[in-house]
C-alpha cells in the first residue's frame, strides 16, 4: 500500500474502520488469514514467527488514527458543531477544507456514501470585538459549513457522531519533502506494512492500533493481550525546527533522521535499551538523531507499564506542523525510520 493512499484515507479516533479495513486486508495477503485478528477495541494484529526461538517477543505499533473533530450538533441556520477528537490547535483550523462523514463503497445492492464537502469558519474578523482579535477562537466557537439551509438539513446530512477530516492532497513538494494530513502516524503504519515482509529474529505482532490520540487506548488493552519482552512505537513527532527557534528548543530536525527517544512526556527508555538502538542505527546505516526536547507523549508510555513491564523504545519521524491539516516530513526520514526498525528486528 502507497503512503499516499494510507495519508489520504479518512479515520479519526474512534472511527478508523477504512484504515483498519484496508490494512487488514493487506496483512492477510502478506501474512495469511490465520495470522491476522481484529480484537475488540478494533486493533489491527499481525503476527509472524521468528526464527530464534529464544529470542524475544517483540509488539511493533503504529497507530490508525488522526486527529479531527466530530459533529455535536447544528445551528438553527444549518451550521455544524464540532468538538475536536485528540489534541488541534485552534489556531490551524480557521478556513480549513474538510470532509464530512466517510466514502462508504455501496455493496449488496446499496448505494456508495460519499463524504460531503465543508469549510471550518467563525465569526467574520470585522465583526469580533477587539478582545476576541487578541484571543484565539477556541473550537465551541468554531463551525463547519457544508452549504445546509438550516438545522433540520445539516443534521440529515451529518448527524451528531459524524466524523470529520481534514481535506488535504498528498502532495511532495521541495527537496524530498511531503505535504500531507495524518502523517501522525500512516507513516508508521506504511512502515509496519513494509516490515512484514521482514525475516524478524524473533516472534513478532505488528498492532495497528486505534484510538492513539485520545489516550493510547488501543496499545494498553493489545500490550495487555500480548505481553511482550520489548515493544517498539513507529511514530511522527513535532519537530519544532522551523523559523527562527533557538537550537534548545528544538525537538528534532525533518531531514536529519529517524528520531531515537531517551524520554518523553510517558515513557523513559531503559539505557540499554536506547544504546542498542543507537548502535543498531549506526551498524545498519540508518540516518538517526536523538530526539532532544522531553515533550509529548505516546504508546510507547502504556506499553512500558504494562503486565511486570516491558522494555520500550520509540522510533519517531520528524513532522512540522503536526496535528494540523497540513504536515511536512522528509520522505528520507520515513525510509530511515524503516530501515532501522528492520535491522533491529532481524538483529
Amino acid at each position: 500500500m502507497e503512503l499516499k493512499q494510507l495519508c489520504e484515507m479518512q479515520g479519526i479516533s474512534g472511527r478508523e474502520e477504512p484504515v483498519r479495513m484496508a490494512i487488514y486486508h493487506e496483512c492477510v495477503e502478506k501474512l495469511g488469514e490465520e495470522n491476522v485478528t481484529i480484537d475488540k477495541m478494533g486493533n489491527v494484529i499481525a503476527h509472524k514467527a521468528g526464527k530464534n526461538p529464544d529470542a524475544p517477543h517483540v509488539m511493533l505499533t503504529a497507530h490508525m488514527d488522526e486527529v479531527g473533530l466530530m459533529v455535536i450538533n447544528a445551528t438553527d441556520d444549518g451550521l455544524l458543531r464540532v468538538r475536536a477528537i485528540g489534541g488541534i490547535d485552534p489556531r490551524v483550523l480557521v478556513s480549513k477544507r474538510v470532509r464530512v462523514g466517510y466514502d462508504v463503497p455501496g455493496k449488496d445492492g446499496k448505494e456508495e456514501k460519499k463524504a460531503i464537502s465543508g469549510v471550518i469558519g467563525a465569526m467574520a474578523i470585522h465583526q469580533q470585538s477587539a478582545a476576541d482579535r487578541k484571543n484565539v477562537l477556541p473550537i465551541d466557537q468554531l463551525f463547519v459549513d457544508i452549504g445546509a439551509k438550516d438545522k433540520d438539513e445539516a443534521l440529515r446530512y451529518a448527524p451528531a457522531g459524524t466524523p470529520v477530516t481534514f481535506d488535504t492532497p498528498y502532495t511532495p513538494f521541495g527537496d524530498g519533502l511531503l505535504l500531507c494530513k495524518a502523517a501522525d502516524d500512516r507513516v508508521g503504519c506504511y512502515n509496519m506494512l513494509r516490515l512484514l515482509d521482514a525475516e524478524v529474529s524473533g516472534d513478532t505482532d505488528f498492532v495497528f492500533t486505534c484510538q492513539e490520540e485520545v489516550g493510547c487506548r488501543g496499545a494498553a488493552g493489545a500490550a495487555f493481550r500480548l505481553m511482550p519482552d520489548i515493544a517498539i512505537a513507529l511514530e511522527g513527532t513535532t519537530a519544532n525546527d522551523a523559523g527562527d527557534m533557538p537550537e534548545v528548543s528544538k525537538v528534532c530536525k525533518v531531514g536529519q533522521g529517524v528520531a531515537i527517544s531517551f524520554m518523553d512526556n510517558a515513557s523513559i527508555a531503559q539505557p540499554e535499551m536506547f544504546a542498542e538502538m543507537m548502535n543498531v542505527a549506526k551498524a545498519c546505516g540508518a540516518a538517526h538523531q536523538v530526539k532532544m526536547s522531553v515533550s509529548g507523549g505516546n504508546e510507547g508510555g502504556v506499553m512500558q507499564r504494562t503486565g511486570m513491564g516491558v522494555r520500550t523504545c520509540v522510533l519517531s519521524v520528524p513532522c512540522r506542523y503536526i496535528h494540523s491539516p497540513s504536515t511536512v516530513c522528509a520522505l528520507s526520514d520515513v525510509e530511515a525510520q524503516y530501515q532501522l526498525a528492520k535491522a533491529y528486528l532481524e538483529k
